[in-house]
């Protein structure tokens, strides 16, 4: 065998195994990420349920969640919760998802803006995946399910019965510019 060839051999080997590595990594690095960045520390129950670690869970205390979705006027979507509200026991994690939907004929990014009220229940309403973190493509006429995971602090004051999850998605103006120019190829873009 040349020696070209199996130095090439080599790299790809290697590049296989840090990859692999590295996708085996991630799910720790994300719980990891949760408990430091975001305070929130899931811990796996008898029944495999998720709740959030050393919480003293009230199985009685019942929260009424409402899902609200709206978008701005300039962005041409649909856009609602799959489901308009949801009986929480805090300190358990529950998953929901909004439904959007792209009436343009061309391909338009948004980005979503939450909010909770009542204000005082905001800092213990922890979101651990949202379609919110990140701004969403979607292509001409493309609908998707946009899921969101999350969980209730058992802290929450107890004269705190409803809490409503609010979305209001913004067209990216420069985001759906670059989704609507042609493409070119990478040789011809210019270094930023």
């Amino acid at each position: 065998m040349k020696p070209e060839v199996r130095k090439t051999l080599k790299n790809v080997a290697l590049i296989s195994v840090c990859s692999f590595a590295f996708a085996f990594s991630m799910v720790p690095l994300y719980n990891i990420a949760c408990e430091k960045i975001f305070g929130i520390k899931m811990e796996k129950g008898p029944t495999g349920e998720e709740t959030l670690a050393g919480a003293k869970i009230n199985k009685n205390r019942k929260i009424t969640v409402e899902f609200d979705g709206t978008v701005n006027s300039k962005l041409p979507w649909d856009f609602q919760p799959s489901q308009l509200t949801m009986e929480v026991v805090p300190g358990k994690m529950y998953d929901t998802h909004y439904i959007a939907k792209n009436n343009a004929p061309y391909a338009v990014v948004g980005n979503a803006a939450p909010s909770v009220t009542p204000v005082v229940a905001s800092s213990f309403f922890n979101k651990t995946e949202c379609f919110c973190f990140t701004q969403q493509l979607l292509k001409a006429g493309e609908q998707r399910d946009m899921p969101v995971r999350f969980v209730i602090n058992p802290n929450l004051p107890e004269d705190v019965h409803t809490i409503t999850l609010s979305y209001t998605f913004f067209i990216n103006d420069k985001a759906t510019a670059l989704a609507k120019a042609p493409s070119t190829s990478p040789t011809a873009r210019s270094a930023p």
